[in-house]
């Protein structure tokens, strides 16, 4: 079950409520040749539940979106928050430098963990790494570690990031650490095996995305990655009950924990 103070994020809508109040995610996901990284992030954000998602993409991406979720908006406009880098190439990296320069909340995932300059960055941010990630983004900051390094002492890895980004970093392992500046660290898990699945980290993102735009207003980021990643690991366990998992379903999945959580 989710702790007591994080069930406010868990914010059920009201009669006074709009799309923009219920909060606006905006994707800038996927590529050519990872379309699904796009389509797992906007379905899991949908099913955490929020008032619209944007995506930002190419024409071929926004079709297969589009043909499985004819609500998503494939055009620039407001948003509360943003899901940045799943699916994205390094050398795509262009099209990232707008929200990059946003003042708004924003996910920072894959991709975009290789090439955003955390100097000039605005707003706040989550950074969702594995461990290679980690590595790699230790290394261009600060100095040298690889992967296995990363792995056999992922709090001070994740603690590290922190404070070298001065942003919250959700470093995803079999147990995730959730750890920011001010030296406070979550960890959550064991987190099911069965989440070792291509696109898993995808769903991660739109679900810390959609939190974040539906608490637009009073927010820590801590408490949205730890809730994040509640939400996605009891949506993992209750799926693998049926046997393997899809990203997919996992994303779809999402919206009965949600559900049962925030009742």
């Amino acid at each position: 079950m989710l702790p007591n103070r994080l069930q406010k994020y868990l914010r059920k809508p009201e009669n006074s409520d709009d799309k923009y109040s219920r909060g606006v995610v905006g994707f800038i996901t996927g590529s050519e040749n990872y379309p699904g990284a796009a389509l797992l992030g906007v379905t899991a954000a949908i099913r955490t539940g929020i008032g619209m998602v944007r995506y930002i993409g190419t024409e071929s991406v926004e079709k297969i979106i589009l043909e499985s979720r004819p609500e998503v908006v494939c055009e620039p406009g407001r948003v509360s928050a943003w899901v940045l880098g799943s699916g994205v190439p390094a050398q795509d990296a262009g099209r990232l430098t707008n929200a990059f320069a946003d003042e708004n909340p924003k996910v920072i995932d894959a991709g975009a963990l290789e090439v955003c300059n955390f100097d000039t960055l605005e707003g706040t941010a989550i950074l969702t790494p594995h461990a290679g990630e980690a590595a790699a983004l230790i290394s261009r900051l600060d100095s040298p570690i690889d992967r296995a390094g990363v792995e056999a002492e992922p709090e001070v890895a994740a603690r590290q990031l922190a404070l070298l980004t001065g942003q919250t970093v959700c470093l995803k392992g079999s147990i995730t650490i959730v750890a920011n500046p001010e030296y406070e660290t979550v960890s959550v898990g064991p987190n099911p095996a069965d989440l070792a699945t291509a696109g898993t980290g995808d769903v991660l993102a739109g679900i810390m995305g959609a939190l974040l735009a539906a608490n637009q207003d009073d927010f820590d980021p801590l408490d949205i990655a730890q809730t994040a990643v509640l939400i996605h690991s009891e949506a993992a366990r209750r799926l693998a009950e049926q046997g393997p998992i899809a990203a997919l379903e996992l994303a779809d999945e999402v919206r009965h924990v949600v559900v049962d959580w925030r009742s």
